[in-house]
């Protein structure tokens, strides 16, 4: 149908006017199991516009109208100047949809059973497209609440699994032994020992946390800092050490001040 309506030769009015049994045939095949969500992902009409004209995608429109004008057994029928006012008209309000969905919605007032009374006028056409588009909007507005709900209920799941793990996450990072502590080795091995009795079940769950929590203890070494006595403290500590220098001194019948008393 691209190549029909990118022909040069071809313009809209003879488009309009010319019955085209092969476009039918073209527009059927595309037509045949074409879903709303398929209709909504196809490029857009301002998309083709930017890509092929604004020729093209009117003469594109006018190649779908006219095929449902002809599949539809009424005596009254749109002519070719409707047609092309037809299709103008669509180009220009439904910017943000796509040739697609023009063609579902006009396959869709053949198949449901539509009754035309035996006239078929541009008014009944543009309320079955208007229609078309109150019912995709409506579905595609449910389709984004399921996946909502879906995606909420996942994060539920994954929320409680995460609520059921974390304790036992916490308890493993808690237990975490740093080499560098000087008791590492021992205290790993305390905490298999624990793991294996309380798997044979010679330690009950009780006894096993509560085993785990001194180790846990054992674990956490508080930060030590050099230690520096204060200043009256310091001051003492030096009286205690020039006394001593005195008698050291005196003992042995030295000058004090030698020795740095």
């Amino acid at each position: 149908m691209l190549q029909l309506a990118s022909a040069p030769s071809t313009t809209g009015s003879h488009l309009a006017s010319t019955p085209n049994p092969s476009a039918r045939l073209a527009l059927a095949e595309l037509s045949v199991g074409l879903t709303v969500a398929q209709a909504a992902a196809a490029p857009k009409l301002f998309q083709l516009k930017k890509q092929v004209g604004e020729d093209v995608v009117i003469k594109l429109l006018v190649i779908v109208l006219r095929a449902f004008v002809d599949s539809v057994r009424v005596a009254e029928k749109p002519d070719a100047a409707d047609i092309l006012e037809l299709a103008d008209t669509l180009a220009q309000t439904y910017t943000h949809d796509s040739v697609k969905d023009i063609i579902l919605a006009l396959k869709e007032a053949r198949t449901t059973g539509t009754r035309f009374f035996n006239a078929l006028d541009p008014a009944t056409i543009y309320g079955i497209i208007s229609k078309y588009f109150d019912r995709k909007a409506r579905t595609l507005e449910n389709q984004h609440l399921d996946r909502k709900a879906q995606a909420i209920s996942q994060e539920a799941v994954a929320l409680r699994q995460l609520q059921l793990a974390a304790p036992q996450l916490v308890q493993n990072v808690a237990l975490m032994i740093p080499d560098r502590h000087p008791n590492a080795q021992h205290l790993r091995d305390k905490l298999t020992l624990i793991k294996q009795k309380h798997r044979r079940g010679l330690l009950s769950m009780e006894q096993a946390a509560q085993q785990r929590h001194e180790v846990q203890q054992a674990i956490n070494r508080n930060p030590r800092p050099d230690w520096q006595p204060a200043e009256a403290a310091q001051q003492q500590i030096t009286r205690r050490h020039q006394q001593a220098t005195r008698r050291f001194a005196d003992k042995l019948g030295l000058d004090p001040k030698h020795l740095g008393a």
